[in-house]
């Protein structure tokens, strides 16, 4: 019988995974999970509750499963945050990866590239802060900024120097070089995990108007925010294109409902866990030199007692 964890996994990988390209409809994905038969009837209260004792335990197993990854030595793991404005990006890193040790974790939250990064291409600027072997690395937005917000806005390629101009191919040939840099780094170790948070519409604009009345929050609220709202079917359609081109088994999408925050949470460290676990990470054999060198060095400090 399964217990209640491996019923849960296998519940986001029905639910959430997107690992074959041009099978991903974004209309049947909801953003609340609300057709999840085990969460019908909870109150908001109940399912918080549930939800941070998922986070809590997964949180626990991710600590000593991270030490383990940064001893070896051997793969790293990749993860990387797309959403709309509000979907939670920053709270989902924040509580996710708390258990973490800040040594073993990079995270880097990408803005309105240099003129340096201008003169490179696309990808450059992402390719240099992947995860060293051992690492937990984080985008917080990454390398499909360039096939979502310029492609909403394409008056930003205008800042790019585009060898040959703007073709019928273009974003097919920026996909495809997202598909090969990704399965470069899987070749090479490095565990690629991508979660576009679905938050609805309705809820964006109830998370929009919860800052707005707080002057404590105000600081979190952008004069781009609204502007790119009402560029909502748009940026849909963007992200169903480019989660239809660059899904793939080494490098999936997760599609995570995103309009309550702490199943959000609960489901991607579920996600994180359970794929750090799965690598079995050990710490590295010691060698017969060294076990000597422990010996002798174990010989010296009990001598000085």
């Amino acid at each position: 019988m399964k217990t209640e964890r491996s019923q849960l996994i296998d519940q986001i990988n029905s639910k959430c995974v997107i690992d074959k390209r041009n099978s991903f409809k974004l209309e049947d994905h909801d953003t609340d999970w609300s057709d999840n038969k085990d969460l019908q009837g909870f109150s908001d209260k109940k399912l918080k509750k549930k939800a941070r004792k998922i986070l809590a335990d997964n949180l626990n197993q991710l600590s000593d499963a991270q030490e383990l990854l940064y001893a070896s030595n051997k793969r790293s793991l990749l993860l990387i945050f797309q959403a709309m404005d509000a979907a939670g990006k920053d709270g989902t890193i924040k509580h996710v990866m708390s258990g973490v040790n800040p040594q073993g974790c990079q995270i880097f939250s990408f803005k309105k590239p240099s003129a340096l990064e201008l003169d490179h291409n696309f990808l450059w600027r992402y390719t240099m802060r992947t995860p060293e072997r051992g690492r937990i690395g984080i985008f917080n937005r990454s390398y499909y900024e360039d096939v979502l917000v310029v492609k909403v806005n394409p008056e930003l390629l205008t800042n790019q120097t585009i060898d040959g101009g703007i073709n019928d191919n273009f974003w097919q040939d920026r996909y495809e070089d997202i598909n090969n840099m990704e399965k470069h780094l899987t070749r090479n170790g490095t565990v690629i995990l991508k979660f576009f948070l679905n938050v609805s519409k309705k809820e964006q604009r109830n998370r929009f108007l919860e800052r707005l009345n707080d002057p404590e929050k105000h600081w979190k609220f952008s004069d781009s925010d609204l502007s790119e709202r009402a560029k909502w079917d748009k940026y849909m359609l963007a992200f169903e294109d480019a989660i239809n081109a660059t899904s793939n088994a080494w490098a999936p999408w997760y599609v995570i409902p995103a309009d309550h925050k702490w199943i959000m949470r609960s489901i991607i460290s579920t996600i994180v866990t359970d794929k750090i676990l799965s690598l079995k990470p050990a710490p590295p054999v010691v060698t017969p030199k060294k076990q000597e060198l422990i010996a002798e060095a174990l010989r010296q400090l009990t001598k000085e007692g």
